[in-house]
């Protein structure tokens, strides 16, 4: 009997208690046995991350899956500081940082703007994607496969069918998962080399 996929939720918001989406996620995604849904805000109140620990996580996951709002046009600040933390050079990158190389990315995001509001010319001033590069740049660092994201805009405004549509969306992807993804292509870091292009061991 073949073991399902592991998946790590990384999921970060500062305030889920009011949260009208991402809570109904996460609560959603817990109902799957296979699915760890590891609350940051929850677990690191006062922003002292366990880097160990977390590593610990990442190492035993098929899927990573970073699942918070769009603050400023990025992450939320915990989850910026458990990137900055926890993706040590030397374990996630760099010389010798080879433990997250082939593992699955995917980024699940709610926008309070609506979707005209992220066009040329509409209120954000660029597309969506514009605002991607970052993410899908720490993944390819890190070997990882990026994963098409699954992105709610203007998540303040929809109604309750269409969030419940996208919940059940989001938990029938995770289940489906890895069936959905296509097939693995992923350009490892050049051997050797750190983020800097520094190719010396140093």
């Amino acid at each position: 009997m073949n073991m399902p996929p592991s998946i790590l939720v990384v999921y970060a918001h500062p305030a889920s208690h009011g949260s009208r989406v991402n809570r109904l996620m996460a609560d959603a995604a817990r109902s799957l046995a296979h699915v760890n849904v590891h609350d940051l805000y929850e677990t690191y109140p006062d922003f002292d991350i366990n880097v160990r620990h977390e590593q610990a996580l990442l190492g035993k996951t098929d899927l990573i899956v970073f699942q918070h709002p769009i603050l400023w046009y990025s992450m939320p600040s915990l989850l910026k500081e458990w990137l900055d933390v926890v993706l040590e050079s030397g374990w996630a990158h760099g010389h010798g940082g080879n433990a997250l190389h082939g593992k699955d990315f995917w980024l699940v995001a709610t926008a309070g703007g609506s979707n005209e509001a992220y066009q040329a010319g509409g209120y954000h001033g660029r597309e969506f994607s514009a605002f991607l590069p970052p993410f899908q740049q720490t993944a390819a660092l890190c070997g990882m496969r990026w994963l098409p994201p699954y992105i709610l805009h203007g998540a303040h405004r929809i109604d309750d069918a269409t969030v419940a549509r996208h919940v059940e969306g989001y938990v029938a992807q995770l289940a489906d998962y890895p069936n959905w993804c296509g097939a693995a292509t992923v350009h490892f870091p050049g051997f050797g080399q750190d983020w800097s292009g520094d190719t010396s061991p140093g």
